[in-house]
């Protein structure tokens, strides 16, 4: 029997500023920060990606993810290889920029790999997989090929997929029609969509939240989770839609995560069978308190 939630992605090197100035490596990347918040949430959760072979970083991102009590049964291994790298720098309102060192990772070529047959299989025994946008946004088209084959082998399966999409221009080089047309393949496979209202209007040129959430539903899914930042979030599910206040409003010391941690609190809720309603509340929590903290992964004695 395999994990509730197999989450695939990318974990890289984290470098961020430490109040002195300097800087201080941990480890993460969107969809392995939800997977480690949901393990915190109580959920059976499994990482699918590719690290190097031998290198000490490699081997502390698999440390680190079996300590917070992820399965690491689908992390493949590739000799010669390095995580990619990302720093990040705040400004006094506590919003990121992101640089990044990433073009040889391994987790680029995670459904091309030999022994991808594991990560499918994996897959199909899941409950629910969980990906993103930036998910698509490292893969080839040779790898996209594959990577949509296999959720659509696991949905027949039985599996449902949640997605959020994440778009960050950068990953698909303002090549934004590119972009959209593989958003176009994806977006129908999932059960429950996790966007933010900022990257849709991005992504899809849209002005309104009501224009967001009315071209999200032509994609079919169960379920819709739209954070619309101060707004708010937008639930629908089963034909209505229940809104729900941003709740106490912080100042943030670091954003990275935000959405990451309300994904995970958000989904482990859910899967409790709690109401979309309250389960936006304990998104909002946890996110509340992941922005206080500089980094993606808060200590565990504060989340």
């Amino acid at each position: 029997m395999g994990v509730r939630v197999l989450s695939i992605g990318e974990c890289m090197i984290e470098l961020f500023k430490t109040s002195l100035g300097s800087y201080a490596i941990q480890y993460g990347g969107d969809t392995f920060n939800t997977a480690v918040y949901l393990a915190r949430e109580g959920v059976k959760t499994g990482y699918a990606t590719a690290l190097g072979g031998d290198d000490p970083f490699s081997g502390a991102i698999v440390s680190l993810a079996q300590v917070e009590g992820l399965s690491t049964d689908a992390v493949l291994r590739v000799p010669e290889r390095l995580p990619g790298l990302y720093a990040i720098e705040t400004d006094s309102a506590g919003e990121r920029r992101f640089f990044y060192w990433r073009q040889n990772a391994p987790a680029r070529q995670l459904f091309e790999l030999e022994e991808s047959s594991r990560i499918e299989a994996a897959m199909e025994a899941a409950e629910w997989i969980y990906f993103s946008g930036i998910t698509l946004g490292i893969y080839s088209d040779a790898g996209l090929e594959r990577f949509e084959a296999a959720l659509k082998r696991a949905r027949q399966a039985g599996t449902k997929i949640a997605f959020d999409s994440n778009y960050r221009p950068a990953l698909w080089a303002g090549d934004i029609e590119r972009a959209r047309s593989v958003f176009r393949r994806f977006l129908p496979l999932a059960t429950m969509l996790l966007p933010s209202c900022d990257d849709e209007r991005l992504l899809w040129e849209l002005d309104a939240d009501d224009d967001v959430m009315a071209a999200l539903q032509d994609f079919g899914a169960e379920e819709i989770v739209l954070k619309r930042g101060d707004a708010g979030v937008l639930v629908r599910h089963d034909g209505g839609e229940v809104e729900v206040p941003i709740g106490d409003k912080v100042v943030p010391v670091d954003t990275t995560a935000a959405g990451d941690s309300f994904n995970a609190a958000y989904l482990a809720a859910r899967l409790q069978g709690i109401e979309p309603e309250i389960a936006v509340a304990r998104g909002q929590a946890l996110a509340r308190r992941v922005i206080m903290v500089r980094g993606a992964l808060i200590p565990r004695e504060e989340a």
